[in-house]
């Protein structure tokens, strides 16, 4: 593979990061569907207690509906899915697994922290487990197809 075209894999990669970026933002401080609109009366919200909101969406999984449990729950994972596939797409630094379960720790941390500072959301350790799982999980996918390049076109790629 020339280095013209690794380039413009990059690139692209830095492209598709933003897009994922600008969504991902929209979603978590704006969209109003998922209860971000502005409320006059709006509280701090928090749950540190691990698996407890997991847990309440397992339980009463009936109640509140499939959809509304699976946003909670995979769409957390799925949301930080591209973090972790993208990151290494586009930075060698980045091809470390470590690396990249920190960084996703520490941006999930970082939109946690925002959310309960602008009472939008509910700052949850169990999307902070779920995310970095999302990132993790994201991470993994990248290696094999990694893998399965380097095998398919040598290791000189």
């Amino acid at each position: 593979m020339s280095n013209r075209t690794k380039r413009w894999i990059r690139a692209a990669g830095w492209v598709l990061f933003g897009v994922y970026l600008a969504g991902l933002i929209y979603m978590l401080f704006f969209s109003e569907s998922y209860g971000r609109a502005a409320l006059p009366d709006r509280q701090y919200r928090y749950n540190l207690e691990p698996f407890q909101e997991i847990r309440r969406f397992l339980i009463y999984w009936e109640m509140v509906g499939p959809v509304a449990a699976f946003l909670n729950v995979a769409g957390n994972v799925l949301g930080f899915l591209p973090f972790g596939f993208l990151l290494p797409v586009m930075s060698r630094r980045m091809r470390r697994p470590l690396t990249v379960i920190l960084l996703g720790f520490c941006v999930s941390l970082a939109v946690e922290t925002i959310q309960l500072a602008a009472k939008v959301g509910i700052f949850d350790v169990d999307d902070l487990m779920l995310n970095t799982l999302g990132a993790a999980v994201g991470y993994v996918v990248f290696a094999v197809c990694n893998a399965v390049r380097r095998k398919i076109y040598g290791e000189k790629i």
